[in-house]
């Protein structure tokens, strides 16, 4: 669990520390006011990853040129830095610089936000990057695999736009080929690994949920069949990357037939979920961040996701405090507007 954060000009902070109850704590303000941003800095110190910002100089303090999280959890120290001048990102455990697959998994945190709620409904991007968030924390060769394909696919998509444009040897595509074919088989197989542990996961509510996994293979004879394609769109059209996976619920496509509130009650299911794969995988007790989701959900729901998660540290976030005394032992933590 996390003991506390210093954030050192990071998004609307100059200088702020936070202490953590080791139970459950609320971080009160208005909107605005850099609740999320508290949120993001803890992420961060899990995953090495921010999940709102596109480029990493954007959580950099406005006027500054580097900003540094700092986070003392249970068993190690955890310190990220982003410098402008730089152009880099600084990961560090205990002190020691560690790589971003090193770096990752050190502290287990699950991320719970309204913006989860379109996982059901908007594009695919969103639920291939649920997937690698969820298999990236428990696995270390998930991550390294992840990293070298994602790299594969731009230096091999260069290559396409170079054979299609320079007129250089389609020849040289069989190095990423095989790249992408060993990779992308192990990131296959861990997805689906995954998808059957939640289709073999608790109903809530006495309803029963599912994934169906639509998986892009990548091998040999599909590179060949796609390579012309491929090289007129100068873009890698088979793999994971292009992987997609849908809800069901009573044999149908909750993102076609289902209702906003049984939309929401799969979100809600596969999030739990999510909590219950991290504690199976690591034996660890992961720390359940929830941001401002309480305003989305009804009572009987919030009751639910904290019923689920007992024992776990939870730091919960909101602008509406009376959801706050809902819950016995919470330590508040207010902020200004």
């Amino acid at each position: 669990m996390i003991n506390s954060l210093l954030l050192f000009n990071f998004r609307n902070f100059s200088k702020k520390q936070f202490k953590f109850s080791p139970e459950i704590s609320v971080i009160i303000a208005p909107n605005a006011s850099g609740k999320t941003n508290i949120l993001e800095a803890i992420y961060l110190t899990s995953t090495g990853k921010s999940f709102k910002a596109f480029k990493e100089n954007e959580m950099i303090k406005e006027g500054e040129d580097l900003a540094r999280i700092d986070s003392k959890t249970t068993n190690v120290d955890l310190e990220v830095l982003i410098s402008k001048i730089e152009f880099r990102k600084r990961l560090r455990v205990n002190g020691v610089n560690k790589r971003l697959v090193d770096f990752s998994g050190n502290f287990k945190a699950v991320l719970f936000g309204p913006w989860d709620l379109d996982l059901v409904t908007h594009q695919p991007s969103l639920r291939r990057n649920f997937l690698d968030m969820v298999l990236s924390q428990v696995d270390r060769e998930y991550r390294r695999c992840l990293l070298s394909y994602e790299k594969g696919v731009r230096n091999r998509n260069k290559l396409l736009f170079r054979i299609r444009e320079e007129g250089v040897s389609p020849s040289q595509l069989l190095f990423w080929n095989q790249l992408l074919i060993k990779n992308g088989d192990f990131l296959t197989k861990k997805r689906e690994e995954f998808i059957e542990y939640a289709n073999n996961y608790i109903p809530l509510d006495g309803q029963v949920f599912s994934l169906e996994y639509d998986k892009s293979v990548i091998s040999e004879a599909r590179l060949e069949t796609y390579k012309n394609q491929e090289i007129a769109a100068c873009t890698t059209l088979v793999g994971p990357h292009r992987d997609d996976f849908k809800f069901v619920k009573d044999g149908k496509d909750l993102s076609i037939f289902g209702s906003r509130g049984e939309q929401r009650m799969g979100v809600l299911w596969i999030k739990l979920c999510e909590l219950s794969y991290v504690k199976s995988m690591t034996f660890q007790n992961p720390t359940l961040l929830l941001d401002d989701i309480f305003s989305e959900l009804d009572s009987a729901h919030r009751e639910l996701v904290m019923k689920n998660s007992s024992g776990l540290q939870v730091i919960i976030t909101t602008s509406e405090p009376h959801y706050v005394p809902e819950f016995k032992g919470v330590e508040k933590i207010e902020l200004g507007g």
